[in-house]
């Protein structure tokens, strides 16, 4: 599923392209994704400017007078703007027509999902949707930091990792991203949460910044399906160090990754290196 530096990649990717532009209409193939499409998006996004393209957690909402188009790429969704006579394929599901401005012909953003794990949801002007309310703060903000996950781990016998990827302590950490993370922070993704030092969430929560900021400027990590908005894929797979490595040697001393289930997820790590 695409972590926060592919949709914030994503994000980046679109903003020049329909920031500004004025929607002409929307084309509904189907009536749902992972969830009911509601009225809202084809009943009042049609004549609105798009006014913003913001990222809260994985989720992008896209913003006009009438409220936000919310959106979230499920494990294969991709969202592409293409030229409006584009011939439309089996699983692009919906269209926002944008209107030709300044001289540009007429564009579509065009909302791919093969598998339709994605939505298309809605919020309305000054409210927040149910799926944003009790996140934590973004990890790239300045709330984020070893004295935050120091406070909010007291007490907590969950496996770091688990608290890592917990939504309510910090969004959009997930698998790929809290493996390397505590990897470089040379923290063991076991150790209980209410058990790890200040100093040491102090490194962890620089390693969070560090590694998601890298990967966003080499555009995320490439797993199954995911795509950038211009097609191309993201090229931090290439350098993941414990990610998918079981059983490989580790890239500081040499010893096997060890690797097993960790809050249902696949966790590698190295029992030398991070303790």
């Amino acid at each position: 599923m695409p972590e926060l530096p592919e949709v914030e990649t994503t994000r980046r990717g679109l903003a020049p392209h329909v920031e500004g532009r004025r929607i002409q209409a929307v084309t509904l193939r189907r009536p749902d994704l992972r969830w009911p499409i509601p009225p809202e998006v084809a009943r009042d996004l049609p004549g609105q400017r798009i006014q913003a393209v913001r990222r809260r957690a994985k989720y992008l909402l896209m913003d006009t007078e009438a409220g936000s188009a919310l959106l979230h790429l499920g494990m294969s969704g991709s969202l592409r703007v293409l030229p409006a006579t584009t011939p439309v394929t089996a699983h692009d599901h919906v269209d926002i027509a944008l209107a030709g401005e300044r001289g540009h012909a007429g564009r579509v953003l065009r909302f791919n999902d093969p598998r339709r794990f994605g939505s298309l949801l809605w919020q309305a002007p000054g409210q927040t949707h149910p799926l944003l309310q009790g996140l934590g703060p973004e990890p790239l903000s300045d709330a984020f930091d070893g004295d935050y996950l120091f406070a909010m781990s007291r007490g907590r016998k969950a496996p770091v990792k688990t608290f890592l990827m917990d939504q309510a302590v910090v969004v959009g950490v997930g698998n790929i991203y809290a493996a390397e993370s505590l990897f470089r922070a040379g923290i063991s993704p076991l150790r209980a949460a209410g058990k790890v030092s200040r100093e040491r969430y102090a490194a962890l929560a620089d390693a969070v910044k560090a590694i998601l900021a890298y990967a966003i400027t080499r555009g995320g990590t490439t797993l199954r399906d995911f795509l950038s908005p211009d097609g191309a894929p993201g090229y931090f797979e290439q350098e993941l160090s414990a990610y998918g490595r079981g059983g490989e040697s580790c890239p500081r001393c040499g010893r096997p990754m060890k690797q097993a289930l960790v809050g249902q997820r696949t966790t590698v790590w190295c029992g030398y290196c991070q303790r």
